[in-house]
């Protein structure tokens, strides 16, 4: 008699092909005994994942750098070694071969060899790599981890515009493919040109579309719908060019038809400067945006309630001492399918904080998404940043590229107390791991302007954020790259980094009789 089993394996891989960033394996030697016979999931490192970089800048005068980093003990103990590289889009290669001459061929032959390289690749859990970019056609970059390199494995790209349009720092977190994203906070106004880049990471092509909503609904547009990227591509749509209507405050919604797609919106402002604009959370009847700099001269919200019904919110701001409800701005009202925005101007009032989104009416909670738009300095001397709604750090959260000074990290506890582990790698380029825990009181946020850095510090260093007791812990990471008495600098959100996933145990006998 032979004995057939059905593994657990094989339904762990279908939920990872959903996902389509992560696989998991089941233990060794089958199943975990759950306690008292019931069923309880297993957290287990994920064995490979996907991260997506847009095209940084086409400005003659950027300046990129790119990080790449795993935290060390993120994986399996037994997992094998692993890689984790990123690499330029196809589309980025050589140009197109016009049929004169077989010289031009041996040209583009050479051209792929040299952009298939790829421009970061890590080597070791624990410590960073460092690449730049200084170039107007520096690419949209493509990648993946696997073995112990791909539990937490992330990328953060960080551009320095000095002059002209587009002036600013403009920092992303490189994110994985999804079907879905929610960008409040773009425009179309005639001061922005705000591009929506989309990358496709797979061998065959994805479509996409791009709905664009306003403060009165849906903004009309006839070449939103059926964008084609194709393969390992990256393209950057101009949001003002999907609609004829102009609209200060719009709400982004991408979606794939087919295959998937990394979503950022680059947001140009002729005034203030320029930065990444990265996906909201999922929807929810909560939000958090952790992280506004306590020198903001100008803070606005933009909500958007995707679904059927109005959306009424409490708005709070959680300091470094406790929370407190703007004055004037108690309470939002946002329609259905509507974009609403509210200047809250300098709502810190000198104390960093985060701002703090409920439903007003306990029990009715409507999922809406947001972001906010903060703007450090004032006339010709500002600088523009955004920070979407994020998820909370879970079990880990890490920004990969952070400097000797500069970098300012932002903890918030918005219900119970938390005490939290924070960890600098060692440096890219030298210097030794520290470790401190810090406690955030609740309804607070914890704004470390001097957060830990690697004793004797060469390069730059990754920043990862443990929860290790207590409420819910969000995160956020500001960088300050000051230039000519402009407050340049980028916010990025921090939430979990999905290193583990729950693997459930089977609650039946699945195996079958062979005679």
């Amino acid at each position: 008699m032979n004995r057939t089993t059905l593994s657990l394996l094989a339904a762990v891989t279908a939920l990872a092909a959903v996902t389509g960033f992560a696989v998991v394996s089941a233990p060794e030697g089958g199943t975990t005994e759950a306690a008292a016979g019931t069923a309880t999931p297993a957290r287990m490192p994920v064995e490979r994942s996907s991260l997506l970089c847009p095209a940084p800048s086409t400005s003659e005068v950027a300046e990129t750098a790119y990080t790449s980093f795993t935290p060390a003990g993120s994986g399996a103990a037994d997992a094998k070694e692993g890689s984790a590289a990123l690499v330029p889009t196809d589309a980025t290669l050589a140009a197109p071969d016009d049929g004169k001459d077989k010289k031009k061929d041996k040209d583009k032959d050479a051209g792929k060899a040299a952009a298939s390289k790829p421009v970061l690749s890590l080597k070791e859990p624990g410590k960073p790599v460092t690449a730049e970019a200084n170039t107007a056609e520096a690419p949209a970059l493509v990648g993946s981890a696997d073995g112990r390199l791909a539990p937490g494995w992330a990328a953060q790209q960080t551009t320095k515009v000095t002059a002209g349009q587009g002036r600013g720092v403009l920092g992303v977190s490189c994110t994985a493919p999804d079907t879905s994203f929610w960008f409040p906070g773009a425009s179309t106004a005639d001061e922005r040109q705000d591009y929506v880049h989309l990358t496709n990471p797979d061998d065959t092509a994805a479509v996409a579309d791009v709905e664009l909503y306003g403060k009165d609904g849906v903004l009309e547009s006839d070449s939103g719908e059926g964008i084609t990227v194709p393969a390992r591509s990256s393209v950057p749509v101009l949001l003002s060019t999907l609609s004829a209507d102009s609209a200060e405050d719009v709400s982004v919604h991408v979606t794939t038809r087919t295959g998937r797609v990394g979503a950022v919106v680059q947001a140009v402002d002729e005034e203030g400067g320029s930065d990444w604009l990265a996906a909201s959370a999922e929807a929810s009847g909560s939000a958090v945006l952790p992280g506004v700099p306590a020198d903001a001269t100008s803070v606005r919200l933009v909500v958007f309630a995707p679904g059927d019904d109005d959306a009424d919110l409490k708005v709070r701001l959680a300091g470094p001492t406790g929370s407190i409800t703007p004055a004037g701005h108690e309470t939002l009202h946002v329609k259905a399918g509507m974009t609403t925005a509210v200047d809250l101007k300098d709502v810190t009032k000198g104390e960093a904080g985060s701002l703090l989104l409920s439903p007003a009416a306990p029990g009715r909670p409507t999922p809406v998404v947001a972001a906010l738009r903060v703007v450090r300095g004032k006339g010709a001397a500002q600088e523009v940043a955004y920070i979407p709604a994020t998820g909370q750090v879970g079990e880990r959260a890490t920004a990969a590229d952070n400097r000797a000074k500069g970098s300012v990290l932002s903890l918030t506890a918005p219900g119970a107390a938390a005490e939290v582990k924070v960890t600098a790698s060692a440096g890219s380029e030298g210097g030794e791991a520290v470790v401190k825990t810090y406690k955030v009181k609740a309804g607070t946020t914890l704004a470390l302007t001097e957060p830990p850095v690697p004793s004797g510090l060469k390069g730059s260093y990754a920043l990862t954020v443990e929860p290790q007791s207590g409420g819910p812990v969000y995160a956020s990471r500001a960088l300050e790259l000051p230039e000519d008495g402009v407050p340049m600098f980028t916010v990025q959100t921090m939430p979990d980094d999905r290193g583990t996933v729950a693997v459930p145990e089977a609650e039946q006998d699945l195996s079958v009789l062979d005679d």
